[in-house]
């Protein structure tokens, strides 16, 4: 009989604040909620209610809440949620601005350590505001960052929003094509950059690049550079430049005037990481984002205050806005700026018993990688403190779940979540009072209306692969694109597929478990005679196979029809040869089907991804079939793609 990997004990069932929002929200509205199965079907066959009960269950600071919940309820887009509140983001994360306990704690790698209160960084928040405010920032100005994820990443970003202004941020590893492809799009006001960053140890320079985007980015008014390598970094070449400390100098930490804007009033501006393009310019709104990350925060992850949150993330990855939306919770956040394996594969399990981690947030690469480098924290560390672990990025394979229970620790909820920049939240995640099941997501998100269709659009029975979509409006759907005044772009990229219906892209079936299962991306899937293949089915067994450390499929058009190549980075030393291929061709072939095999197997040096991890199957297929990549800029080893380049193994 099959059975669970994880159950909540009832200790722990009766403690979750998704335990008390139940009982509060069926007492409010008269309804039964029993479980997560009701409750997920009251929150989208009733959103007024259900969002309404959000709001007072997340305790939003606003100057009005209105009486109207949702305008406009069966238009997607265009629904408005909370038409009548006014709110300021930047107040709701800052409410707890006297408290002396930590607000940040911040590890750069095994160089730096440092740890701000409550009173500190509200302190710091009043300070850069009244600069930046003087400086002629105001709503719906753009201020953007170019920083590691550090605790000034954070000062500015809630600066921004306590103006009412718009924050977009990049990752210092981005090189300067890539930043004045998003930045130059917006026209932000102001710039703030590091003068440099750490990574595996060694120290970087950010200012040469500095230069250069400030000398084709002239709506840059004032740079402000944060110091992190050097204490004093040489500003010349830098127009406008001052450093951080000179700009906030002539400022008290007083009270904050916050902007309280209308609930869609734009908070962020973030961008599609494809390579097929300009990143498109994705504006969210501050309410949306605000309530939505209270509910997975809060709901299914069961954050409580004085919780300690961590995720693993750079500030050109959408879940460094999820994260830093803990404050709102009351939660410390755990900022860790550099590699994950630097000195040791041990640093962010050492993190965690050191700071009390509760939340230990990473990717599907990252565990694959510890499970890889045979790391056994169960054995060399407490981790007492950590009761979830949240995985995104890429599909959690099986065999990672089975490594999370058997190395790290028995006694934790593992939830797989996954929704993407396009939304800034999750369309599907944890249950904290619901079990874990091998493979499997755990849940629908609440007030999301989540299906899987057919091509035909309809839904599609459990355990059919189909389209990832949502029937009905919810808060976090992005207020539009940069510069798309009538809204066509916008349509096209979720809407075209079914009128009126979010489709995401992503390739995914139901589970009996009323939990998902996620095989990839939509526009990756293989079709070899027709047969829709995910990718993640195929990367799931290969990854097995001991001598492999990563994996990339593609599609290849070959004579009338495709076939799959399968390309394998692997361990120093090893070759791919015949028994090899063999091993490979078994696993996939036992495990998954004779038609996921691979008509081609090639050994690569290393496998091309995005600045969040995400690996590129469309980009290498493009470079085979001979096609421009128009934004290598928004790879991390964009120097990778060349090894895909006229192999002559493809073409025979």
């Amino acid at each position: 009989m099959e059975t669970p990997l994880w159950r909540p004990s009832a200790a722990r069932v009766a403690a979750a604040n998704l335990t008390r929002f139940m009982s509060e929200a069926g007492q409010r509205w008269g309804v039964a909620l029993p479980d997560y199965a009701a409750l997920h079907r009251w929150s989208v066959e009733h959103p007024e209610q259900f969002w309404d009960a959000m709001w007072d269950f997340g305790g939003i600071v606003a100057e009005r809440k209105g009486n109207r919940v949702l305008d406009d309820g069966e238009r997607m887009p265009g629904a408005r949620f909370f038409p009548e509140a006014r709110l300021n983001f930047a107040e709701n994360l800052l409410r707890h601005g006297t408290a002396q306990g930590d607000a940040i704690v911040f590890w750069g790698e095994d160089r730096v350590k440092r740890r701000l209160s409550h009173a500190e960084l509200y302190a710091a928040v009043s300070r850069l505001a009244q600069a930046l405010k003087a400086e002629g920032i105001g709503p719906c100005d753009r201020v953007a960052g170019y920083l590691p994820n550090m605790p000034e990443t954070v000062i500015a970003m809630l600066a921004t929003a306590a103006l009412g202004a718009v924050w977009s941020s990049c990752s210092p590893d981005f090189g300067v094509k890539g930043v004045l492809d998003r930045f130059g799009q917006i026209e932000p006001k102001a710039l703030i950059l590091a003068e440099g960053y750490y990574y595996n140890g060694k120290a970087f320079d950010c200012l040469e690049k500095g230069r250069a985007i400030l000398a084709q980015l002239p709506s840059v008014r004032r740079a402000i550079v944060v110091p992190y390598t050097r204490a004093a970094p040489p500003l010349d070449g830098l127009p406008n430049a001052v450093m951080f400390a000179d700009y906030i100098g002539p400022y008290k930490g007083t009270a904050i005037a916050f902007s309280r804007q209308p609930f869609d009033h734009p908070l962020y501006i973030m961008y599609s990481s494809g390579t097929t393009g300009v990143p498109k310019c994705i504006v969210h709104g501050a309410g949306g984002t605000l309530i939505q990350h209270l509910k997975e925060h809060l709901l299914h992850c069961d954050v409580k205050a004085g919780d300690r949150v961590f995720y693993f993330t750079t500030c050109g990855w959408m879940m460094w806005n999820w994260l830093v939306s803990g404050l709102a919770a009351g939660a410390t956040l755990l900022l860790y700026d550099g590699s994950p394996f630097h000195p040791s594969g041990n640093i962010l399990f050492d993190y965690a018993d050191a700071e009390g981690m509760t939340l230990f947030g990473t990717s599907a690469k990252w565990i694959d990688a510890c499970h890889k480098a045979g790391l056994e924290p169960m054995r060399t560390h407490r981790l007492a403190s950590v009761r979830t672990m949240t995985s995104t990025g890429s599909p959690l394979a099986p065999e990672s779940f089975d490594y999370v229970y058997a190395k790290i620790k028995e006694d934790i909820c593992l939830s797989s979540i996954s929704g993407g920049t396009d939304i800034v939240s999750c369309f599907v995640l944890g249950n904290p009072i619901g079990p874990v099941w091998r493979g499997e997501i755990q849940a629908r998100g609440l007030g999301m209306a989540v299906d899987v269709f057919t091509d035909e659009g309809r839904p599609a029975p459990i355990g059919e692969k189909g389209e990832l979509v949502c029937t009905k409006p919810f808060p976090s759907m992005p207020i539009g694109f940069w510069n798309d005044p009538e809204g066509q772009r916008y349509r096209a990229a979720y809407f075209a597929r079914f009128p009126g219906i979010w489709c995401h892209g992503d390739y995914a079936a139901r589970t009996p478990h009323d939990g998902v299962v996620i095989y990839g991306r939509s526009d990756a899937v293989l079709n070899p005679g027709g047969v829709r293949i995910g990718t993640a089915e195929i990367y799931r067994q290969v990854e097995q196979v001991p001598e492999v450390l990563e994996s990339l499929v593609i599609g290849q058009d070959w004579q009338g029809d495709v076939r799959v190549v399968l390309f394998v980075k692997l361990r120093e030393g090893v070759r791919l040869d015949e028994a090899l291929v063999g091993r490979i061709n078994q696993q996939i072939r036992a495990n998954a089907s004779p038609r996921h095999v691979p008509a081609k197997i090639l050994q690569v040096a290393d496998i091309p991804r995005t600045k969040s991890g995400k690996i590129v199957e469309l980009a290498v297929r493009d470079i085979v079939h001979g096609r421009p990549i128009k934004n290598a800029e928004a790879l991390a080893n964009p120097e990778a793609l060349e090894l895909y380049r006229d192999l002559p193994e493809l073409r025979s």
